[in-house]
């Protein structure tokens, strides 16, 4: 029946118990059955033997199978009253048994049937009986207790791990089942929901005792691991009702049709996959397909991962665009030349971003993703820090961007690069912000200049330098939106994990798609028919090394912002700790 542990144990081998079920096919006959329910905790069968003689088996938890027996047979056959002594013999013997994590079945038997003695099947008079379940009890009263067996049941070695990471992860984890106290947190302290020496007597209920409590929600809020024991079905759905009133988010396992009414109950009902009926699989939202509790762990794990992906993808656009939107929002208040025409900032967003975009979507988890809090379900996908940094980021690639516009056209060499390579004129910024008073101004004049095979003059018109000679300097802005918008996917690689943490290689669908970008931006800058459709110039190397050293900024600023938010998270646990100690 079993494979107890310990000396006491019983170790039954497989082929004995084959043995034992073909005897009893070929010594009696199975007439009815009464199925098992949660209520009395036990099923039944009656079976008649080859005399002719009818008799009621019955197996269940032992404790209420010994509140309904009268008798109890001794190891030599006789039968005799079940005295207070007997009772406690067996109850020890449950006890020891179930403090070693050993799932208890008690058995017993009933020979005076009364009406059922006789009993034959459907047509007999008192099989209107067995169709009602609520008469079951009554049937499996004055009973003579057999014995009781023990089995083990050991948990997946990779379950203990799944709880730490559970707590690591600030999910706590419940434990509701039907199973005997003793037993129950036996196994709860094996799988480390409770520690070897913890004291539980505050976390360990039966579901009867719950029900008792007066103040219910203070128990389920205390911090830890709760065990709730020989739990009914009405008992799962109230700690299920009682945790969402309190704003918990709550997933639910089950496999039993009684378990059908929780798992709907829950925000996340999981059903098992190979156990599972299929009323709890119909109730569930979801099936775990290998029944394994570390799978689900590892679920969450994922869908934390997916939902930092989707905030990278919101995070990068959002601060891109918002660049793009102070590029020309600055271009206008500084009265300077317009920096950027439509159809590069149309090629910018619908081709240039697109690659990396996408590719954050492959994101591979945070290092510290399950080390976490779990997020509130209504907690915004923006907070206001999250806003605050787009909008830094964005003023920034904003600035870049129109600020590499002015320094062509008013510096000869920046930070040490030279760029009068081209031969182009210097400006002053008072004559580049009103360049449209450009025609009354005394003795103005504009160099020509060159931009990779083409030469630009302007000695028909000075001031045409200020409208066909900003092409060069519209070039540089695009490149810089572009270079600054792909150093910028690599912040997004992780909310708050630095890049020294989480390196850009950690995602090579990114650094392909990066490329991809670059490819594209370089295509239209060095092929001649495309740069004309684009209204640019190829870049000397001066000049992109000026692009780079504008666009890189822009990792530094995020990480800086990066480690004010890390401070600021760990910090909040601290503070609300001295509060309390205050208080």
């Amino acid at each position: 029946m079993g494979v107890p542990e310990g000396k006491n144990g019983l170790s039954v081998d497989p082929s004995e118990t084959l043995g034992c079920c073909r005897w009893w096919s070929n010594a009696a006959k199975r007439i009815a059955t009464l199925e098992f329910d949660r209520m009395r905790k036990s099923m039944g069968i009656i079976v008649t033997s080859k005399s002719g003689g009818n008799t009621l088996l019955v197996k269940g938890a032992v404790e209420t199978l010994l509140e309904r027996s009268s008798h109890i047979q001794l190891q030599d056959g006789s039968v005799v009253p079940l005295d207070e002594k007997s009772r406690k013999a067996v109850l020890a013997s449950l006890h020891e048994l179930s403090t070693k994590a050993l799932r208890c079945l008690g058995f017993a038997y009933k020979e005076d049937l009364g009406e059922f003695a006789t009993y034959d099947g459907e047509y007999h008079p008192a099989h209107k009986l067995l169709l009602d379940p609520a008469n079951y009890a009554a049937i499996e009263t004055d009973l003579i207790f057999v014995g009781l067996a023990g089995l083990r049941d050991p948990p997946r070695e990779e379950v203990f791990d799944a709880i730490e990471d559970c707590r690591a992860a600030g999910i706590r984890v419940m434990v509701i089942t039907g199973d005997n106290k003793e037993t129950a947190e036996a196994i709860c302290h094996e799988i480390g929901v409770f520690s070897p020496d913890e004291d539980i007597s505050l976390k360990s209920f039966t579901g009867r005792e719950f029900m008792a409590l007066e103040d219910k929600k203070t128990l389920l809020r205390r911090k830890g691991g709760l065990l709730f024991s020989r739990a009914e079905p009405r008992h799962k759905q109230e700690i299920v009702r009682l945790l969402k009133e309190d704003g918990e988010v709550v997933a639910m396992t089950g496999d039993g049709v009684n378990d059908a009414p929780a798992l709907k109950l829950a925000d996340i009902g999981i059903a098992m996959g190979i156990t599972g009926t299929e009323v709890a699989k119909e109730a569930s939202d979801m099936v775990l397909a290998d029944d394994n509790f570390s799978t689900i762990v590892a679920a969450v794990g994922e869908g934390r991962s997916i939902y930092n992906n989707m905030k990278a993808f919101i995070r990068y656009m959002i601060s891109s665009n918002i660049g793009e939107v102070a590029s020309i929002f600055l271009t206008s208040a500084l009265g300077i030349p317009e920096g950027l025409i439509p159809v590069q900032l149309l090629w910018v967003n619908l081709v240039t971003d697109g690659p990396p975009a996408t590719a954050l979507g492959f994101n591979p988890p945070d290092k510290d993703i399950m080390k976490k809090p779990p997020r509130r379900s209504d907690d915004s996908l923006i907070t206001p820090w999250i806003l605050f940094r787009y909008l830094v980021i964005g003023l920034y690639v904003g600035v870049a961007t129109v600020g590499i516009f002015v320094i062509w056209y008013t510096h000869g060499s920046f930070m040490g690069i030279d760029l009068t390579g081209d031969g182009h004129s210097l400006v002053s910024y008072s004559q580049l912000s009103n360049w449209g008073q450009c025609s009354s101004w005394d003795n103005f004049t504009a160099a020509p200049f060159t931009a990779g095979a083409r030469t630009f003059t302007f000695d028909d018109n000075p001031c045409d330098y200020f409208q066909a000679g900003k092409v060069k300097a519209t070039t540089l802005s695009l490149s810089v939106l572009v270079a600054i918008e792909m150093f910028n996917s690599l912040n997004a690689l992780s909310e708050d994990t630095s890049l020294l943490r989480m390196p850009p290689w950690v995602n090579p669908w990114l650094l392909l798609a990066m490329s991809v970008s670059f490819g594209l931006h370089f295509l239209i800058l060095y092929v001649p028919f495309l740069a004309q459709v684009f209204g640019i110039v190829p870049l000397s190397l001066n000049e992109w090394l000026l692009v780079l050293l504008v666009a890189l900024p822009v990792v530094l600023i995020d990480e800086v912002l990066k480690f004010v938010g890390r401070c600021t998270t760990a910090a909040g646990p601290k503070r609300r700790l001295k509060k309390q100690k205050g208080e």
